[in-house]
């Protein structure tokens, strides 16, 4: 299993919640599990041993993981189709988990407001990410936002498999 950087990092004075500790574990198992294929009940089960989150922030994490994972082809079809000019697997691990867990939350399950998750996203990108990588998510995350016909599609299809009375809109609660 690979190293994890810290949780919060010394030099980050920002205050940080439990959603978005949450994304930041998320986002090292995702990263785990694309780069090394391990099993993601293995990556998942060393990470929130290792460090030992609340219940309320395991439980996000354990949704996030597993809806990033279980929309992955979808996810990656938006990544493709508003980030053209850069093949999936040329986009680095890092950034291209970024935007799964983002797209995911305001898109797919849509219970994250756009604004959150992209902001969200721009900082684990300044976080973890290479020079520029912040820019890159913004631009990929705002056309995905602006293409509300395609939010509308992949709603309807969410809101029909998940068998959840909670409106799927973007403006739900954090």
């Amino acid at each position: 299993m690979t190293d994890s950087p810290e949780l919060v990092p010394e030099n980050d004075a920002s205050i940080v919640d439990d959603r978005s500790i949450a994304r930041r574990i998320a986002l090292q198992a995702l990263y785990e599990i694309d780069l090394a294929h391990h099993p993601v009940g293995d990556v998942l089960t060393i990470h929130l041993q290792t460090q030992k989150p609340s219940r309320k922030i395991v439980r996000y994490v354990q949704e996030l993981v597993h809806g990033v994972m279980d929309n992955r082809p979808t996810l990656d079809e938006a990544i493709r189709r508003y980030a053209p000019e850069w093949p999936l697997d040329q986009i680095a691990f890092i950034d291209r988990n970024i935007l799964r867990i983002a797209i995911y939350e305001f898109a797919v399950r849509a219970r994250t407001p756009v604004g959150v998750a992209i902001d969200e996203a721009v900082e684990l990108a300044k976080m973890f990410g290479a020079d520029g990588a912040s820019s890159f998510i913004n631009g990929v995350l705002g056309a995905v936002a602006d293409d509300h016909k395609w939010l509308q599609k992949v709603r309807q299809v969410e809101s029909s498999d998940d068998g959840d009375e909670t409106p799927n809109t973007p403006y739900a609660s954090p």
